[in-house]
């Protein structure tokens, strides 16, 4: 037998690194990530903090009221019925306009338009995100309200059996209506939703557009077959991050119902304030903490509404990706 030692593989230099730099970058992204979440639970927990003593010291219910009193410190009377409404409302009308031209002008843009054209008009939607919130809320109360004037009397005298063009609490021509409002929020979430859709049905795999042309389908059946089962998902997180800037937009919605602050019934021809515009035509009241606390209260239920629609529309994307 012969008495040299085992004589170990030898290891390339080349392949020899340390897994410090890894290990380094593991640490940092994770980091990041915990960065975010503790950032939410910490803005959470402070809204909770402010918000309790001011609920405690609550004369009425908070979920159920429609009064909205802070006047008196000492005989607070703040209810967030009408303010729910009013948000839920105008951002659901908003995205029911907006999600189907949205996913058309995205279908346009990615399998009908020539590519000369396809780009110059990419970029004229996208600059819509752009324009001011203030700019779109002047045009909605100077401009689309009086526009809109006749075709809401139309439907509120000759749909006026539905709830959602029942009379409301505003006069249609003052023009400061949930109808308004919604017609321009859906405009303020169109880039969004356009985007999102577009960038997701330009990654349709080419094999599934030509196996579908190859068995003599149309181009319709082609977007029908291919294209819209691919992108759905997209569709889903692109309405629903529009439905999230919906829900908080806060100047244009107080600017077109400033001269309505009454809600009722779920009429989209009542006037009224959303969880944001409330906030922030109130903001001179912030002097005492209590007073403050009623409208961080209000603040908090739109945090939660905001965060729920978001991981609802994470499952729903999820569940059709897996599916």
């Amino acid at each position: 037998m012969s008495s040299e030692p085992a004589l170990e593989p030898a290891v390339p230099t080349g392949r020899r690194h340390s897994r410090t730099p890894e290990v380094v970058f593991r640490s940092l992204a994770t980091a990041a990530g915990a960065t975010i979440v503790a950032a939410i639970a910490l803005i959470a927990v402070f809204l909770l903090i402010r918000a309790v003593p001011s609920i405690r010291a609550n004369e009425v219910n908070f979920f159920t009221s429609t009064q909205f009193n802070t006047t008196d410190a000492h005989n607070l009377r703040f209810g967030i019925r009408d303010l729910f409404m009013v948000t839920v409302l105008s951002s659901l009308f908003a995205l029911v306009i907006a999600v189907p031209i949205g996913v058309g002008i995205a279908l346009f843009l990615t399998q009908y338009a020539p590519k000369v054209l396809a780009r110059p008009f990419s970029i004229l939607v996208d600059l819509l995100a752009a324009v001011p919130s203030i700019v779109f809320g002047l045009w909605g109360v100077l401009v689309l309200a009086q526009r809109l004037e006749p075709f809401e009397r139309f439907l509120n005298t000759n749909l006026s059996w539905l709830f959602l063009f029942q009379n409301g609490n505003v006069s249609i021509a003052g023009g400061g209506t949930i109808f308004t409002a919604g017609v321009v929020l859906a405009v303020m979430i169109l880039p969004i939703i356009t985007s999102v859709s577009r960038e997701v049905f330009s990654l349709t795999p080419r094999p599934h557009i030509e196996a579908a042309q190859a068995l003599g389908a149309t181009k319709w059946e082609v977007v029908r077959m291919t294209v819209l089962p691919y992108g759905r998902s997209g569709v889903i997180a692109g309405s629903m991050l529009g439905l999230g800037r919906a829900l908080g937009e806060t100047i244009a919605v107080l600017i077109v119902l400033r001269t309505s602050a009454q809600a009722g019934h779920w009429s989209l021809f009542d006037g009224g304030y959303t969880f944001a515009s409330k906030i922030a035509s109130a903001y001179s009241e912030f002097s005492e903490p209590l007073k403050t606390g009623a409208y961080i209260a209000a603040g908090f239920v739109l945090f939660a509404l905001t965060f729920v629609v978001n991981a609802l529309a994470r499952l729903a994307a999820g569940g059709k990706v897996n599916g």
